[in-house]
């Protein structure tokens, strides 16, 4: 394997070439977790990796087939229903010492949180589904030093990795939070700390690879160290292949390269294409880079050419048709366009309405 096909590979890891029919869980409980808080285009990164409409996957998401959750990273992450315990019970604690390093200069630590927790759950048992401000308004937040309140955001992440909440059925366009035990039951059985990260690391490069142990680490959230030692110990579950001097790791299913053919995708922003690694050389140029996404971690939608970030778009949905306009990195000629914009046609059938580029 070369540099340049580590992106083609990567597209079939993704599913993105679509060579199986797969429903919408399938495909998050194929990639692990799915970064999802732009809520909108992250139902379109799965949705451009399987056939179902947005009702669809709108349908799976208010059903609890997937979760919409805080984990890994202190972001959100679609999940499936399946793995939604095992994942938090790995992950939580770190991205909770996060949460706690930030509130202590408020006064808040673990006992003020439970405190809270206790009173969320009494709010919303009962399948009681409430937005972030109708849960605010029945909580009683003491201000911290300078007169402003706690975060309700870090309030309900908190609450998210203790496990207790999750998100409810959509109210309207509103997002909601429902207690996680009334939507996914709990499993009879843990797993070790040792077992979910085995269990995190063969998932992430089954479905990543060729990705490296730093990129492992950014997505997983877990150090370096951490992320070495639990890949020595799957080193004979995973296939591996140095370039460059960098070594990759993927899945032992090796991909029938026959399907690596042309292609073209437009990627929703924050699409695991590019997120799910620290280096993302393989898919686009560095001289690309600060046009799809930011220092900050702003990321643009994407439009793709044989795994190859090649410029961004933007859709605006309108009451009978989205519009949608791009911009690509280098000049490209009309009749080059009309092929490119073939690539959009998934996106209209996901939508179910008629699109108008211009």
């Amino acid at each position: 394997m070369t540099h340049q096909e580590i992106s083609p590979h990567r597209l079939a890891s993704q599913k993105l070439y679509k060579t199986s029919p797969s429903s919408p869980q399938e495909i998050v409980r194929h990639l692990g977790a799915m970064q999802a808080q732009d809520y909108a285009m992250a139902k379109w990164a799965i949705g451009s990796r399987c056939d179902a409409s947005e009702t669809a996957i709108e349908e799976a998401i208010n059903s609890a087939q997937i979760i919409r959750t805080h984990i890994l990273r202190p972001t959100w992450h679609f999940v499936s229903s399946e793995d939604i315990y095992w994942m938090l019970d790995l992950s939580a604690p770190q991205v909770k010492r996060i949460i706690i390093s930030e509130t202590k200069k408020y006064g808040y630590d673990e006992k003020q949180f439970d405190n809270i927790n206790s009173n969320i759950e009494k709010i919303l048992a009962g399948n009681n589904y409430l937005t972030r401000n109708e849960i605010m308004q029945e909580l009683t937040i003491r201000k911290v030093p300078g007169g402003s309140y706690l975060s309700p955001v870090l309030i309900m992440m908190y609450a998210e990795l203790d496990g207790l909440v999750c998100n409810g059925k959509m109210k309207g366009k509103k997002n909601t939070y429902a207690l996680l035990e009334e939507r996914v039951p709990k499993p009879k059985t843990k797993l070790t700390k040792e077992e979910g990260l085995a269990k995190l690391t063969k998932r992430y490069f089954e479905s990543h690879g060729p990705a490296t142990l730093l990129d492992f680490s950014w997505w997983s959230g877990f150090p370096p160290t951490t992320c070495k030692i639990v890949i020595n110990a799957l080193e004979l579950q995973l296939n591996s292949v140095e370039i460059d001097g960098q070594m990759y790791w993927f899945g032992n299913q090796i991909h029938d390269e026959t399907n690596f053919r042309e292609s073209v995708h437009f990627l929703p922003a924050f699409d695991e294409i590019l997120i799910s690694y620290k280096s993302r050389e393989a898919s686009i140029l560095m001289e690309h880079q600060s046009k799809a996404f930011t220092n900050n971690g702003i990321f643009k939608p994407i439009i793709l050419e044989n795994g190859k970030v090649i410029g961004t778009w933007k859709r605006t949905i309108k009451k009978d048709h989205a519009k949608i306009e791009t911009q690509f990195f280098n000049e490209t000629e009309s009749s080059k366009k009309e092929i490119l914009f073939d690539g959009i046609k998934a996106f209209e059938n996901y939508l179910e309405m008629k699109i108008i580029i211009e």
